[in-house]
């Protein structure tokens, strides 16, 4: 649960493009993937931020930047305050302990050739925990996962996919950090959720939960940030996005989600959205949402809309809002966390919708 503090990590207006060379001799740039192209977030301590979009919306080269395992081509990335765009190695060692990152393949992320002690214990040896120690610690962090003192031993290719997925949170938590990025953390086991919930009441902390799952992120999340082609598009407290998603994107990706009563699967109003997203070498001017929206007009292809704050704080990035009322949208401001290129249109009170509609 969120604890409503000061922020852990703030991102401002943060860029991550992947140049494109060609060249035989001399490379040289002729293009750029726009990975994550602009983006504001904030979270506090304590809290748990979901962060969803489909494939390639950049939710995990977000998560790889705000980690520093890449680095950012703009915007500013600060930890407790402290700027670390830019910081060097010997600047980000300190960081590391309390910046951790549990990753999507459990299989890929842990050496083959070593042993769980081993693979656990190496983030404790490098920052100076006594040999004669490293042992017990590792027996106390596997408990806590909820594997047993015998899988010391062992090698990751005698464990299943969700107790790999278990040793990679025992890696994460053996320094005792105050922010986990987990990037699609219930690939492997559904169950590892329950365990994040009590680990984080246990040691108070942060998470950034990177998943695709609508389903799964609605339980574990304080706040939920919606991505599409490297831009955000709606942020929300978790269950007002469910029961009230402004953004169409937003309500297409919660009319994927199956209903177990058919028949009320049949009856609800839905969202297509059609074709595929565009190529994030060359993102379409104005809303990037547009080509696939069924609401889109004019407007959405020549400025970009910004993040527009309703009075319940709910944050949407769009022209032609859904599921708001004219008192919500006289109330409607810019939010400072709007990316420098989107225009200072807000929404007009003929685009009240009126009351919420379920997803």
């Amino acid at each position: 649960m969120s604890t409503n503090g000061a922020p852990l990590i703030d991102i401002e207006h943060l860029k991550v493009f992947f140049p494109i060379k060609q060249g035989f001799i001399v490379d040289r740039e002729v293009a750029r993937v726009h990975a994550v192209n602009d983006v504001t977030l904030s979270i506090s301590e304590g809290e748990t931020v979901g962060l969803v979009g489909e494939s390639g919306c950049g939710k995990t080269t977000m998560s790889r930047a705000i980690m520093r395992l890449i680095d950012a081509t703009d915007g500013q990335l600060r930890f407790r305050g402290d700027d670390i765009t830019h910081a060097g190695r010997k600047q980000l060692e300190p960081l590391r302990r309390q910046m951790q990152m549990v990753f999507q393949d459990p299989f890929a992320s842990l050496n083959p050739r070593k042993r769980v002690v081993q693979i656990i214990g190496q983030p404790l040896q490098l920052h100076g925990t006594p040999r004669d120690k490293v042992e017990d610690r590792v027996r106390e962090l596997l408990k806590l996962v909820g594997l047993a003192p015998e899988h010391l031993n062992r090698y990751p290719h005698e464990f299943s996919g969700g107790q790999r997925q278990r040793i990679g949170v025992a890696r994460a938590l053996a320094l005792e950090p105050r922010l986990i990025v987990l990037d699609e953390p219930v690939s492997a086991l559904a169950q590892i959720i329950n365990l994040l919930d009590d680990l984080q009441e246990e040691f108070g902390l942060t998470y950034l939960f990177v998943a695709h799952d609508l389903s799964v992120v609605r339980h574990v999340s304080d706040r939920i940030a919606v991505m599409y082609l490297g831009k955000l598009m709606e942020l929300s407290p978790s269950e007002e996005l469910y029961t009230k998603p402004i953004h169409p994107y937003t309500f297409a990706l919660l009319s994927a989600i199956p209903i177990p009563d058919p028949q009320e699967n049949r009856d609800r109003e839905r969202i297509v959205v059609s074709g595929e997203p565009p190529n994030p070498i060359d993102p379409p001017t104005g809303c990037v949402f547009h080509p696939r929206c069924p609401r889109a007009t004019d407007i959405c292809s020549e400025v970009e809309p910004p993040l527009t704050r309703f009075p319940s704080g709910h944050v949407a990035a769009c022209h032609h809002p859904l599921n708001v009322s004219a008192e919500e949208i006289r109330g409607a401001v810019k939010d400072p966390a709007s990316p420098l290129t989107a225009g200072d249109e807000l929404p007009s009170v003929s685009e009240a919708t009126g009351s919420a509609q379920n997803a």
